[in-house]
Parts: C-alpha cells; sequence; structure tokens
C-alpha cells in the first residue's frame, strides 16, 4: 500500500512516511555517489551548489572546488571507503535531515598516521540544509575522530 493510498477502513496509511525524492533520498543519493563505489567525487557537480559549505573535524571548508578536493584527500587517507546511513530523518518541510552514520575503509595515512593497511571504522552525525530544487547547500558533521585514531595508534 502506498503512503497515499487509505488503508481498507479508509484511514490514511501512515506506515511509510518517506515518499520518493525525499530530502532523505537526495543525501542517500550523495553518499551512494560519493562515498561508496565506485566514488564518483564529480557527481558533486551535480548535487551540491556552487557555495556549498561543510564544517567537518573543525574545518570549514566553502566551495564547491574545495569540497571536491577535500573529498579526495578524505579519500586518499582512508581507501576503500563505504558509508552506510544508520538512521536518517527529515523535518517537515524537507529542507533539513538528520543523519547518523558508520564509515568504513583501509587507513592510508589518516590524520597523519603510518598508511599501514589496517582497516578502520569511524561513526559519525550529519546534518544537511537541501533546497527545494534537491541540491546540497550544507553540511555540518560530527565524526568520532577520536575512535579511529585510536584504532590506529594502539
Amino acid at each position: 500500500m502506498s503512503a497515499d493510498a487509505p488503508t481498507p477502513d479508509g484511514r490514511p496509511d501512515t506506515r511509510d512516511q518517506r515518499q520518493p525524492g525525499t530530502a532523505i533520498d537526495v543525501v542517500h543519493n550523495f553518499w551512494a555517489e560519493v562515498w561508496q563505489a565506485p566514488h564518483n567525487v564529480d557527481a558533486i557537480d551535480e548535487l551540491v551548489t556552487e557555495d556549498f559549505v561543510i564544517i567537518s573535524g573543525g574545518t570549514e571548508i566553502h566551495g564547491r572546488a574545495a569540497f571536491k578536493e577535500w573529498v579526495r584527500a578524505f579519500h586518499g587517507a582512508i581507501t576503500d571507503i563505504h558509508l552506510e546511513p544508520v538512521d536518517t530523518f527529515q523535518n517537515a518541510d524537507g529542507s533539513r535531515v538528520a543523519s547518523r552514520w558508520v564509515l568504513t575503509g583501509t587507513n592510508n595515512g589518516f590524520a597523519g598516521t603510518e598508511p599501514d593497511g589496517q582497516q578502520v571504522r569511524m561513526t559519525g552525525t550529519a546534518v544537511w540544509h537541501v533546497l527545494p530544487d534537491g541540491r546540497l547547500t550544507h553540511n555540518y558533521v560530527e565524526r568520532n575522530a577520536l575512535e579511529l585514531l585510536r584504532q590506529l595508534t594502539s
């Protein structure tokens, strides 16, 4: 039964509030394109605004081009990245998405550590601003880099 079809007793079906094309889908598509193999960093050109801003790990990156460089550097420090969304929610008007995720990959010198090829895992949360046209404009990320550094230095 679709979310807009009534149940047999005539009440709206509220089991699945997520409709195709929601802000959640926009964020999940971003992750699938950029943070999962084959890691299409150039997809950023279509997925975010020219003046995109990300704040992550105490660093503030402004602009699509700078963001692409940051993503490439991150992919260089942790290879074979896979990002798995755990929980994802959006506000009523679809302008904000909040998520919890797990990132896994292979250490290739993250945060100045020795590129030892160790398998790594890091958890994090993110809040996204999504425009009505489906492009992303801001991303605020809290990643548990301490969790990752402990894996790499113990």
